[in-house]
């Protein structure tokens, strides 16, 4: 007999999960109309008080060509603000418990996040990245890799120096758009060049959805084979493909604990056409629909972990509010199924029981609760040929 338990197959399967959520960076960079300050505030704040601990803020970058963080010290103020901070201690939530993230490819971005915590409102952590493959690196970054190590090793220093954090994010794991297959191995090695000159966590991102679930299952199992300290590891997928959630799936049975989502799944290449003003952005886009790109749902990931029973601490149902506004903020129909059909009812819904059953069962001759005809066996019998079994 097979073991039914998924929890007891699969050893390193956790019951308890932290998830990040990054809307108001990646997912509304993705859109073509610029998202009003006002909108990601209250999204920033009311996730906040929904209980997620980490959040993407915006990127630090020059807006000049993403204008979508035009409004970066606005947000990183309203997340530091007393009265933002009160109101996360009326409800029972320590400001300091919640990690705001910024985006900071390059070092002058960098110097930005660390001139703006200086000032009392920077972020808590940042972001630096790099593909294993080189050419798909230089098309994001414009430098080579071994540029950007040098450049990633002083930015940690300096950082840690100002009480930032630095997460190094690994991509094109699963496959480069440009060069095609890359190995698992370079990701394992540039994941241990990142903690070996001070990164404090990793993100390995699948960013264009490559990414099978058995090949997640398997990257990941060589990544707590070899660095088994399941804080350091972020699972981040996109669902170019449709494997978003599947990929989630595998990454728990592998043993991953920690997960990046957004809200209705929004997310992906910054838009490079802006409130009717083309040409900017990071060139030109790779998908063909932009719904079909973004990052895992947060809100049906929070509703299938719920079903499995690992924990997240996050308030699913104000969640699955936010999801349904979050349609109404961006102006179209977005992917979450959980937010059209609700979590699975966990009691007997009075409501939509029939009231003639029970009266057409008594019809019947039927007694109550009786499930199959009289005189018909107790336990069915499936013949051998029919069934498989020997």
């Amino acid at each position: 007999m097979s073991n039914h338990d998924l929890f007891d197959v699969f050893k390193r399967m956790p019951k308890k999960v932290n998830i990040g959520d990054i809307t108001v960076r990646d997912g509304f960079q993705h859109e073509e109309h610029f998202i009003p300050t006002r909108a990601k505030i209250f999204y920033l704040h009311e996730m906040a008080f929904a209980g997620i601990k980490r959040m993407e803020v915006t990127n630090l970058g020059n807006p000049r060509n993403m204008p979508q963080f035009s409004d970066a010290e606005e947000l990183l103020k309203s997340v530091h603000s007393d009265i933002f901070k009160k109101r996360l201690t009326k409800r029972g939530i320590n400001p300091s418990d919640i990690e705001w993230t910024c985006i900071t490819i390059r070092e002058s971005a960098v110097d930005r996040a660390i001139e703006l915590k200086e000032k009392g409102y920077g972020p808590d952590r940042i972001l630096m990245m790099v593909s294993t493959d080189e050419q798909h690196h230089f098309a994001n970054s414009g430098t080579t890799l071994p540029q950007y190590w040098k450049e990633a090793e002083r930015c940690i220093k300096k950082c840690h120096a100002a009480g930032i954090k630095m997460c190094g994010t690994v991509s094109t794991i699963w496959g480069s758009p440009i060069s095609g297959p890359t190995k698992f191995e370079d990701a394992v090695e540039f994941t241990k060049r990142w903690l070996s000159i001070g990164a404090d966590d990793i993100e390995h991102a699948d960013h264009d959805g490559s990414a099978p679930p058995d090949k997640v299952y398997r990257y990941f199992s060589m990544i707590l084979d070899a660095l088994p300290n399941t804080d350091l590891h972020i699972g981040h997928f996109h669902v170019t493909r449709g494997w978003g959630n599947a990929n989630v799936l595998a990454a728990l049975q592998a043993g991953i604990t920690n997960f990046e989502a957004t809200i209705g799944g929004t997310g992906g290449q910054p838009a490079n056409f802006v409130d009717g003003v083309p040409g900017l952005g990071t060139g030109q886009y790779y998908y063909k629909d932009p719904n079909v790109v973004g990052l895992s749902v947060l809100e049906d990931m929070l509703v299938m972990m719920d079903e499995m029973g690992i924990e997240t601490g996050i308030d699913i149902d104000r969640i699955l509010e936010l999801g349904t506004m979050m349609e109404r903020t961006v102006g179209r129909r977005l992917r979450s199924e959980s937010i059209l059909n609700g979590r699975i009812p966990k009691e007997v819904r009075t409501d939509f029981k029939r009231p003639q059953l029970p009266i057409q069962k008594e019809k019947n001759g039927e007694k109550p609760g009786q499930l199959i005809p009289d005189g018909w066996p107790e336990n069915a019998v499936v013949p051998p040929e029919i069934s498989g079994l020997k």
